[in-house]
C-alpha cells in the first residue's frame, strides 16, 4: 500500500469529484422545498447534502487533505457558476409564450443573505470536516474510521448547520426556534452519516485497492487558502 501523495487524476478520483459536486448542486436546488420526516420540518436538501459529507471523508480517507481541499474549491466555483445562469436567466427577457416566470422565480430564485449564508456555511463545515479526519487519521495510525468520520461529521456538519442556520434567520425566527433548527439539522445530519457508515467503509476500502493509495497528512498545509504541493 503506498502511503504518499495522489499525484495522478484516476477514473475514480473523477467519479468521486463528479459525485461529490454533484450533490452539492442538487441540494441547493432542491433545498427550497420543506419537507416533514420523522415530525420535523427540514429542507429537502437533506435528502442528498449528507452525502457530499461523506464523499468528502472518502476523498479525504483515501486522497489526502491537499486533494479534499482542491476538490472543495472546484465545488465552490462550480456552484458559483450554477448560481450565476440561475440568475442571469431569470433576469433575461421571457418569451411570449412563457407564462411560468412568477413560478421559476419562486422556486430557483434566491436572496443575497441566503447565498452568502449557504456559501459561507459550505467552505466553514467542509474545511472542518477535512481537517478533522485528516488530524485524526494521522493520531490513531488509521486505525477506527467510524471514530474520525462520525467525529469530522459531528463538527462539520454542527458549523454548516450553525453558519447557514444563523446567517440565514438570525433576527427572523425567534431565538427559542433558531436553536432548534440547528440542533435538528445537526442531527438529522450526522444520524445519516452514522447509518451509512457501512458504505463509507466498503468505498473506502475499494478504493484504497483499486487506486494503491492511503494518504496520511503528516507534513500537510492545512491553510484552506495554500496552493501548494503540502
Amino acid at each position: 500500500m503506498v502511503r504518499a501523495s495522489a499525484q495522478q487524476h484516476s477514473t475514480w478520483f473523477v467519479a468521486v469529484v463528479a459525485l461529490f459536486i454533484t450533490s452539492l448542486l442538487i441540494a441547493n436546488i432542491i433545498a427550497v422545498k420543506l419537507v416533514t420526516l420523522f415530525g420535523f420540518v427540514l429542507p429537502a436538501a437533506v435528502i442528498i447534502f449528507p452525502i457530499s459529507y461523506i464523499l468528502g471523508d472518502v476523498l479525504t480517507e483515501v486522497y489526502g487533505y491537499r486533494r479534499a481541499r482542491q476538490v472543495i474549491w472546484l465545488a465552490f466555483a462550480c456552484n458559483l457558476l450554477a448560481v450565476a445562469a440561475i440568475w442571469l436567466s431569470q433576469v433575461l427577457p421571457g418569451a411570449e409564450i412563457w407564462d411560468a416566470q412568477p413560478a421559476y422565480e419562486r422556486i430557483l430564485g434566491f436572496t443575497p443573505r441566503l447565498l452568502l449564508a449557504s456559501f459561507c456555511a459550505y467552505l466553514v463545515g467542509e474545511f472542518a470536516n477535512s481537517f478533522v479526519l485528516a488530524k485524526m487519521k494521522v493520531l490513531t495510525e488509521g486505525r477506527w474510521l467510524w471514530s474520525r468520520t462520525i467525529a469530522s461529521t459531528l463538527i462539520g456538519q454542527g458549523l454548516d448547520s450553525l453558519v447557514f442556520i444563523t446567517i440565514a434567520f438570525f433576527g427572523i425566527l425567534p431565538p427559542p426556534l433558531l436553536l432548534t433548527t440547528i440542533v435538528t439539522q445537526w442531527l438529522f445530519k450526522t444520524g445519516y452519516e452514522v447509518i451509512a457508515t457501512p458504505l463509507t467503509y466498503a468505498v473506502v476500502n475499494f478504493l484504497k485497492r483499486a487506486e494503491g493509495l492511503d494518504v496520511y497528512d503528516r507534513t500537510t498545509d492545512f491553510s484552506p487558502f495554500s496552493w501548494g504541493e503540502k
